[in-house]
């Protein structure tokens, strides 16, 4: 797999089979990724969708400066602060939706803690800020350079450098209180 950059292209010289290889290898790390902004999983499903829709109708430019994951991820990103700016005014959901969006969020997110075996580093990335929770998430599941991160975040590499340290302190003191036992942060 290369870095989506040559599907990408071969998916805007009129190659379909160039979409489905970014949509297999992005897809599930987007969501998770996106899940970290708005913290629903069914929301991050739909916003996952809604960036790929916008890179089929609208075709982008891919600015080949940053990796073909960054580029994505920002184009994720925009989309999720869009839905929040959206859901901040239309504030309006019956209490079922709700209740089973809750319900289903907490079924994949409990499945997916499991299958890592990492629970108490997950409950204390939950315990983090969003801004906290992202940068982790971008840096240590996604594998993204800081640099790359900071494209994403829209952030100073002197800001992103503070903002990982502040993170990570932060999920050290939340992994103490629990009494986790680790080797290195």
């Amino acid at each position: 797999m290369d870095n989506g950059a040559s599907s990408y292209r071969r998916f805007l010289d009129g190659d379909d089979k160039g979409l489905a290889e970014i949509v297999r290898n992005y897809s599930d790390g987007l969501i998770l990724y996106l899940n970290g902004i708005v913290n629903n999983i069914s929301v991050a499903e739909e916003l996952m969708e809604e960036s790929f829709f916008k890179i089929i109708t609208k075709k982008p430019k891919f600015n080949a400066k940053y990796s073909f994951k960054t580029w994505l991820y920002t184009i994720g990103r925009n989309v999720a602060i869009d839905y929040l700016r959206r859901k901040a005014k239309l504030s309006d959901a019956s209490l079922e939706d709700l209740a089973n969006s809750v319900q289903d969020e907490y079924n994949l997110e409990r499945l997916y803690i499991m299958e890592e075996r990492k629970i108490p580093v997950h409950r204390a990335l939950k315990k983090l800020n969003a801004e906290y929770r992202q940068i982790l998430w971008l840096l240590y599941f996604e594998g993204l350079s800081n640099a790359e991160a900071s494209v994403i975040m829209k952030k100073s590499s002197r800001q992103m450098k503070n903002l990982v340290y502040r993170a990570k302190s932060a999920l050290k003191s939340e992994l103490d209180k629990e009494g986790f036992v680790y080797e290195e942060l």
